[in-house]
């Protein structure tokens, strides 16, 4: 393993003091400018790269932005990194992805990491049932930016879609195609506000339109093609079967349509599907799916403007700013009568 050149080692090599030797790198104005030359040159020769946490501790910044999200294996968490990415590069930020794998203990552990490194702000996509592990974030000083996933607290930012929203527009949409059986596959704990708040939206949309909210179609899974197969199996069971199903994810969606097809049930004629999220694979499977778009590049850029917007504010200025995007609606084959 090849040892990494400091100061000390530059020192010794031009016989001068470490002092010197970092004075000259950071451009001191008390070291002449042929000792300065001197020592970037011999820096240079010799693979020199500084420490950046030191210097992170000695500045207050790293220019590095910590991004936690549930799994980066999916086309929106994907795309919202994208955004952030764009919106932050030309300020000279970069990024370090954390995954939480939608486990609470796994997201406490990349906060804490994500502090030890001298990140200059921590945005986040919350797996998490409480809030408490984030008040350390705030006691330390660094900005937090919920989005897409969020808690509401005071003194922090988020940017979000209406869910709520979200999921009205899928549920009536069913109804406009002359569904009145609709399940909900609810892919994630209603403790998480986004999946409590497209539930809320599905409900609201029955209740408007005289069509009785029944438990026995509103099923938990977790976001995989699998659960999609195994919610439908459990469906089907019913004496009353759904004639419709609004998933609020995409992977979902896409394991209910295998089984429906599998069963031999005709989709959209005999059992109508939507997704959530607009998955790229959504528009290229031979039955495109219906689904709802969360603009994630949007949401992704949205996010870094509100952090840049923090850091050009006044220090006295305390920001807290809630975003609220817009859902769109993306009707295909897989609903359409």
């Amino acid at each position: 393993m090849v040892k990494k050149v400091t100061i000390y080692d530059i020192a010794k090599v031009l016989n001068v003091t470490a002092a010197t030797v970092s004075r000259a790198l950071n451009n001191n104005k008390n070291i002449s400018e042929s000792t300065k030359k001197l020592v970037l040159e011999t820096a240079e020769k010799m693979n020199y790269e500084p420490n950046k946490l030191a210097l992170a501790l000695k500045s207050g910044k790293s220019n590095n932005i910590g991004v936690i999200v549930p799994r980066i294996n999916t086309n929106f968490f994907g795309s919202v990194i994208r955004g952030i990415e764009d919106e932050l590069n030309p300020s000279g930020y970069h990024i370090i992805i954390c995954q939480s794998h939608n486990d609470e203990t796994k997201e406490i552990n990349n906060i804490e990491s994500l502090i030890n490194s001298q990140v200059d702000a921590i945005f986040l996509s919350t797996s998490s049932k409480s809030s408490k592990q984030f008040e350390k974030i705030l006691k330390k000083n660094i900005p937090l930016i919920f989005f897409d996933r969020k808690k509401t607290m005071d003194g922090v930012s988020s940017v979000t879609i209406d869910d709520f929203a979200g999921g009205y527009m899928a549920t009536k949409h069913l109804i406009d195609q002359g569904c009145r059986k609709i399940a909900h596959l609810a892919s994630g704990d209603f403790e998480i506000e986004i999946f409590r708040d497209r539930h809320e939206g599905y409900k609201q949309a029955l209740q408007d339109n005289g069509i009785d909210y029944r438990e026995d179609y509103v099923l938990h899974t977790n976001s995989k093609i699998e659960e999609g197969k195994t919610a439908v199996a459990q469906l089907f069971e019913l004496e009353d079967k759904p004639d419709a199903i609004f998933s609020s994810s995409d992977f979902v969606a896409l394991g209910a349509i295998q089984e429906l097809k599998a069963r031999n049930i005709k989709i959209p004629e005999e059992v109508a599907v939507i997704g959530f999220a607009n998955e790229p694979f959504t528009n290229f499977e031979e039955l495109s799916i219906s689904t709802i778009d969360q603009f994630p590049v949007e949401m992704g850029k949205m996010t870094a403007k509100v952090f840049l917007e923090q850091m050009d504010a006044s220090q006295n200025i305390k920001i807290d700013k809630k975003v609220v995007m817009e859902p769109k609606l993306i009707i295909r084959k897989s609903s359409k009568k």
